[in-house]
């Protein structure tokens, strides 16, 4: 397939989030806040999300948080912020993003932020988005 240069490419990513993880056994969860980054890593050209899907455990669609196109300008950063008490992801929550960029262009990072506080403990891990066909 040809690119025309003033075209841009389509990709998709797939960004596990945990709204929920397991302790001690199946039947023991900590709730969790997710927060999801999308970040443009270009110095000079713009990236276009075009959908940002939200799916739980069963890979049912729960919510859709962009169903219209949006831009980020040159290294800006969009957050979606998945709140403690939302259980409806689980464990296996994730979230699918359609987007596009010039050609040449440094593709955008996805990445998931889960963090819980009680008490005195705290508890907090990353997930890397992964581009898929």
């Amino acid at each position: 397939m040809t690119t025309l240069p003033d075209s841009l490419e389509n990709g998709s990513s797939y960004l596990s989030v945990y709204s929920q993880i397991y302790s001690v056994t199946e039947h023991v969860t900590h709730d969790l806040t997710a927060t999801v980054s999308i970040r443009n890593t270009s110095r000079k050209d713009t990236l276009y999300i075009t959908k940002g899907e939200y799916f739980d455990s069963q890979g049912k669609l729960l919510n859709t948080y962009i169903d219209k196109t949006i831009y980020l300008n040159p290294l800006e950063t969009l957050a979606i912020v998945i709140a403690e008490k939302d259980k409806q992801g689980g464990a296996g929550a994730n979230f699918i993003f359609d987007w596009q960029i010039k050609p040449n262009t440094s593709e955008p990072i996805f990445e998931g932020v889960m963090i819980s506080t009680s008490g005195s403990q705290g508890l907090s891990f990353t997930t890397q988005g992964k581009k898929i066909d």
